[in-house]
């Protein structure tokens, strides 16, 4: 009886055991995935910040230059958040492509 009760125990040990190293390898991949995804989401975002930021410095140097503030922040801001939107959809297909060509 009690060898009985070891070799269930040893079968459940080696199914665990089976099962861990499953999810270590599938888990594995999955992480990386996500880590990939996250750093293209962050390299998007950023260039979009930094696309509206460098807009309304301009706009602010110039009102300051030409006192005629606000009008020209207000515009460098609107060409700023523009051409960020254009910098995050181009990184973005980018990014499409490259993750297209991987599946390959």
């Amino acid at each position: 009886m009690a060898d009985d009760r070891q070799n269930g125990t040893d079968d459940l040990e080696k199914r665990i055991a089976d099962a861990k190293a499953k999810h270590a390898h599938s888990s594995g991949a999955l992480h990386a995935a996500e880590g990939r995804a996250e750093t293209r989401g962050w390299a998007v975002g950023i260039e979009f910040v930094g696309a509206v930021i460098v807009g309304a410095v301009i706009g602010l140097l110039l009102d300051k230059w030409l006192n005629t503030a606000p009008w020209l922040m207000i515009v460098f801001l609107a060409l700023g958040f523009a051409a960020g939107l254009r910098r995050a959809m181009a990184t973005s297909k980018q990014f499409d492509t490259d993750f297209t060509n991987d599946e390959q």
